[in-house]
């Protein structure tokens, strides 16, 4: 089941860059130059050796609170969006230590950037060596996201621990959100103009589940 959900994700990019290439008056700007994997590798499953499984997981709504959204159950609409990438590197630091993207941090790079477009999956650059846990955007600032530029996922790059803020993981699951943890790359990602396409393996559990992750950058 993971590998046919991976090849359905190579073959919407392979279906969404013959389309750009075949629209009338395409230009030139609105094509994709290259596919940038952002799954983390993968490991052995240590039932079966022979069966390899991603390590970047999906957080579904279904796994924050019972009856939304589980991974299988995310429209497809929902899992090819425009990516935009945020930097930690540029966050301040909080008085809790470690550092979260602040609506001052989203409001410099919306203008260095433009508005951040509606519908967007948001990736969180980390700082090198960076293992902290908690969610890497300030509930202000998350909240502002989901409510005004109405974001449909979030990408880290470490595991995610969303229990130490229950309000906040129980709007993410309202609003349909999911967040893929483990992700890798993001330095190969400029900070707007990507698309992002997120093929969960199908299931109807509720909690986490493996997930192929690719970036489609100009």
């Amino acid at each position: 089941m993971r590998i046919r959900s991976f090849i359905i994700a190579y073959a919407l990019v392979l279906a969404i860059l013959l389309f750009a290439d075949r629209r009338p008056g395409s230009m030139q700007q609105d094509r994709y130059s290259h596919v940038v994997d952002l799954t983390d590798g993968q490991i052995a499953d240590t039932k079966h050796a022979s069966a390899p499984e991603s390590r970047t997981r999906i957080i579904a709504p279904g796994a924050l609170i019972p009856g939304t959204w589980a991974a299988g159950q995310i429209p497809p609409e929902r899992l090819v969006a425009p990516l935009i990438v945020l930097d930690l590197n540029t966050a301040a630091a909080t008085p809790e230590g470690g550092s979260q993207i602040s609506l001052d941090d989203i409001s410099a790079w919306e203008s260095r950037h433009g508005m951040i477009p509606q519908g967007s999956v948001v990736a969180i650059r980390r700082p090198d060596g960076l293992s902290e846990t908690r969610f890497p955007i300030a509930h202000d600032a998350a909240m502002f996201l989901i409510d005004a530029r109405s974001t449909i996922g979030f990408v880290v790059e470490t595991p995610v621990n969303l229990t130490s803020d229950r309000t906040l993981a129980d709007q993410l699951a309202l609003h349909g959100n999911y967040v893929v943890e483990r992700a890798a790359r993001f330095t190969s990602l400029p900070a707007t103009g990507s698309l992002v396409i997120v093929a969960p393996a199908k299931s109807k559990k509720p909690g986490e589940a493996p997930v192929r992750i690719l970036a489609m950058v100009r």
